[in-house]
């Protein structure tokens, strides 16, 4: 009966006022649509079209695969060949397409290819391409002539799966996984630098996040607890890394810490230590947790802020009033209430310490160094793709540790602000 009635009421144009209802909000969502529309799109371009692709480029190099058409076509019909014998054909198609790469100058593209499963290859294809049209039947022997190279297992097994544009090579390269006669194998522990630098950079960051977060509790109480215009002091201090440049901040700390600087000459000053014993803090991992610890220290916090100043002192009162110590007051009622903003401080200095990479290139040296400045160094002047799977295998690692906040905390819990 309600339906029907509502059915029965008009508006003042004379349309049902369901259909007038149902139009209206139709406008309503529009309207909203349109209004988060631009940060939606800035979002897609900036940030999800950016990792699509780079995930992409993980996956793809076509540098072999366009200089030697003949071999990769040889590839594709003889998929269950021996590459510890492969036969006079496939010499054949390789000699070709040695053949063409010396023409069109793409030797060093195919080679710098190969190269990166099968490292010392680029000469190989150098010297192969120079004599391949001098070669004559039978190409295999001949081949064989100018290097003997060209018959390692390891370089065919190399080839084939360079053929193909898309491969997961690369993720098994970032995996320290290494392409040997038989196949792919774990690399030798002098040859396994990328989980070293992946297991180096998350225990580096787990230490700034606990350094940060013990230096930054107590400011973060002092700024809730202390009168406002202290407190709004104190916060100007806080917040005043973000006003001053990274570079700025980064280079100061050299000035600081290097052996010749005030840091030094103040503890030789006050006689610490001799002229000749200086110690050593800058171009290591020391000055690179020092200053990573200072420049993200604000991000822990002003998470811990935001959670202490909510916080009741009556509950502290109350809890001292009923025979508490300072000790069980802060361990039971004060600590417990502080978790979301120690929680979500921790997540965002770990990650954007994982992350970091100009404050490791300037401070670090070479024991300073993070997995993102490998990440930096193949991008800018060796393997882009290779870069784009060690930093997915970074995002993935991320995805993770995200997921297992949500998971242990909760990230309705989670505080910024």
């Amino acid at each position: 009966m309600a339906e029907a009635a509502t059915n029965l009421l008009t508006t003042a144009d004379g349309r049902p006022l369901k259909a007038a209802l149902a139009a209206a909000q139709a406008r309503a969502r529009r309207r909203a649509f349109l209004l988060v529309l631009p940060l939606l799109l800035f979002v897609v371009l900036t940030f999800l079209v950016p990792i699509g692709y780079m995930l992409k480029r993980s996956f793809e190099h076509d540098g072999f695969a366009n200089s030697a058409p003949t071999l990769v076509n040889w590839f594709a019909q003889n998929k269950g060949f021996d590459p510890a014998n492969p036969p006079e054909e496939a010499y054949a198609a390789l000699v070709q397409d040695l053949a063409r790469m010396q023409v069109e100058k793409t030797t060093g593209q195919a080679g710098t290819r190969i190269n990166y499963s099968v490292p010392g290859t680029i000469s190989l294809f150098k010297k192969g391409a120079r004599e391949a049209d001098t070669l004559t039947p039978p190409f295999k022997e001949a081949l064989l002539a100018v290097d003997p190279e060209w018959g390692m297992p390891a370089l065919w097994r190399g080839m084939e799966s360079a053929s193909h544009v898309y491969t997961p090579e690369f993720y098994l390269v970032a995996a320290d996984r290494k392409l040997t006669d038989e196949g792919w194998a774990r690399g030798d522990d002098g040859q396994r630098i990328y989980l070293y630098l992946f297991v180096k950079t998350f225990i580096v960051s787990a230490i700034i996040t606990v350094l940060c977060l013990l230096l930054a509790f107590p400011v973060a109480h002092l700024l809730a607890t202390l009168p406002m215009a202290k407190s709004s002091l104190l916060m100007i201090l806080v917040l005043l890394p973000f006003w001053t440049s990274l570079l700025v901040r980064t280079t100061s700390w050299i000035a600081l810490l290097q052996e010749q600087g005030i840091v030094n000459d103040l503890l030789v000053g006050i006689g610490l230590i001799g002229n000749d014993g200086r110690l050593s803090m800058m171009y290591n991992m020391t000055g690179t947790i020092v200053a990573m610890t200072h420049v993200l220290l604000p991000f822990m916090i002003l998470p811990l802020y935001s959670v202490m100043k909510v916080i009741p002192p009556s509950y502290a009162r109350a809890a001292r009033s009923l025979g508490a110590t300072s000790w069980t007051t802060f361990r039971r009622v004060y600590l417990p209430q502080t978790l979301p903003g120690i929680a979500a401080g921790s997540l965002l200095v770990f990650i954007l310490a994982v992350g970091y990479y100009i404050t490791p290139a300037l401070v670090g040296g070479a024991d300073g160094q993070l997995i993102s400045n490998l990440i930096s160094f193949h991008m800018s002047k060796s393997n882009w793709s290779l870069a784009a799977a060690i930093a997915g295998m970074l995002l993935v690692a991320i995805l993770v540790l995200y997921w297992l906040y949500d998971r242990l905390v909760g990230i309705d819990r989670l505080k910024l602000g």
